[in-house]
């Protein structure tokens, strides 16, 4: 089976379409130079560290500055700690923790696959079928996984 040769014309015009966009593509601000449209990012930045270093700095001369053992003992919602702090747990919660970890993630990357899956859809539909194939496989290796997990008896609790 031979493939259908693409064109150099056909194939600059798909990059040109799926490329991100160069600087020549940006917007043009108001002032007409590009660098201004990362004014706000900026903004935000600094709005944001000006902000946890006000809070840092307000509750230290605002807040209270009274110690002793009181203030110094373990508070754990309302009640008096009971043993040691270095109690060990059953490894059974880590991999638990670790597989929700995993699958999160793993979630994580279906939504610009989502996101762009219609629009790819009605203008191309081989590159349609191609990441509905991409979606499909990803689907089965998370299954293959899950399944693996289950086999070893990861989500017994016995």
């Amino acid at each position: 089976m031979q493939f259908p040769r693409v064109s150099l014309d056909y194939a600059l015009t798909m990059f040109a379409t799926f490329a991100p966009a160069t600087l020549a593509q940006v917007p043009q601000t108001a002032s007409g130079d590009p660098r201004y449209g990362w004014l706000p990012v900026l903004l935000l930045l600094i709005i944001g560290i000006g902000f946890a270093i006000g809070n840092i700095v307000l509750s230290l001369i605002i807040g209270p500055s009274r110690t002793g053992p009181g203030k110094e003992a373990t508070y754990e919602s309302g009640m008096t700690p009971i043993g040691d702090t270095r109690k060990r747990f059953n490894v059974r919660f880590y991999v638990v923790a670790m597989i929700f970890l995993v699958f999160d993630v793993d979630i994580i990357f279906f939504y610009p696959l989502c996101s762009i899956f219609p629009q790819t859809a009605i203008a191309n539909h081989r590159l349609a079928g191609l990441l509905l194939v991409d979606i499909i496989v990803f689907v089965l290796v998370l299954l293959v996984a899950y399944l693996y997990a289950w086999g070893k008896g990861v989500f017994r609790w016995d």
